[in-house]
């Protein structure tokens, strides 16, 4: 088995977990998991885990993600997307191309974004979305979240397709029916499409056809980014051989006290992942075998 992250293109109808659920069945085991949940509705990228490989979900820097999006003008939904129930119908039609630009620039930088209902934060140790499949809406504390890019891409009134990079925790749902507020008009997403979460991109995912095109004919190996190279957002330090010998059983070798997490390595696979604490020592966090 392969270990590392496979880069699924997700496709729309299925949940993330059913992704997961695919991918094991097709490799043939049990030890595989997500990162940066999609909506059913939402396709693109979906990083999923293999074998050592789960051990880095931890350490990855998922903080930047990007989108293309479709934003349906005029209409108003329960889940703030096509799927949910009609709420509002309005006018569009005195929307502007100026006013458009400016609502987009005024949602652009640090925003405060509500979490809408039908989202999977807990609250009370209930999941959002449960609470809303019962009819009940509760308080939800405004985040702060970075939308460093909301760029109009096309316009075809009513449809707006756009492309939005943004911090980790946004809610693509959540921009698009606040737009909409700003247009005074009210606006859905009528599709969401992740090309960037983190270190991976859309260019370099597979589908689950193609991936179980490949576990068939024997050809996993180019399909995996491995554990170092997901984690080069962290600097690297090349281990000895007798200081490998040392991590592999747990024992934290001499390192460099000027780094606060970093990775090490050996003969180009990560062996460990070293944090220092509070004390200043620095201490293995995590093993790979």
């Amino acid at each position: 088995m392969v270990d590392g992250f496979l880069i699924i293109d997700k496709p729309a109808g299925i949940t993330s977990h059913d992704v997961v659920s695919r991918v094991r069945r097709i490799l043939k085991t049990r030890k595989a998991g997500h990162t940066g949940t999609l909506d059913p509705f939402a396709t693109g990228v979906l990083p999923v885990a293999v074998g050592e490989g789960t051990k880095a979900i931890p350490f990855l820097d998922e903080g930047e993600k990007e989108y293309e999006a479709i934003i349906l003008l005029g209409t108003v939904t329960d889940t703030l997307d096509y799927t949910g129930a009609v709420l509002q119908e309005a006018d569009w039609s005195t929307v502007t191309a100026s006013s458009l630009q400016e609502s987009m620039a005024t949602l652009t930088g640090t925003i405060s974004q509500i979490p809408p209902m039908y989202s999977a934060i807990k609250q009370g140790g209930q999941p959002l979305y449960k609470l809303a499949r019962q009819g009940v809406e509760v308080e939800r504390q405004p985040r702060q979240v970075t939308i460093h890019t909301f760029k109009l891409l096309a316009c075809d009134f009513p449809a707006l397709t756009v492309r939005v990079r943004c911090s980790r925790g946004t809610y693509v749902r959540t921009l698009a029916d606040d737009l909409g507020r700003l247009l005074g008009c009210g606006a859905c997403l009528s599709s969401l499409r992740r090309t960037v979460s983190g270190p991976f991109r859309i260019a370099d995912a597979i589908t689950l056809e193609q991936l179980e095109h490949c576990a068939e004919h024997g050809e996993l190996q180019g399909q995996f980014i491995g554990p170092l190279a997901a984690l080069t957002h962290l600097p690297e330090i090349v281990l000895t051989h007798e200081q490998t010998i040392k991590v592999s059983h747990g024992i934290t070798p001499e390192l460099p006290v000027d780094v606060e997490i970093c990775r090490l390595s050996y003969e180009q696979r990560l062996r460990a992942v070293a944090q220092r604490k509070p004390d200043g020592r620095m201490m293995l966090q995590r093993v790979f075998h």
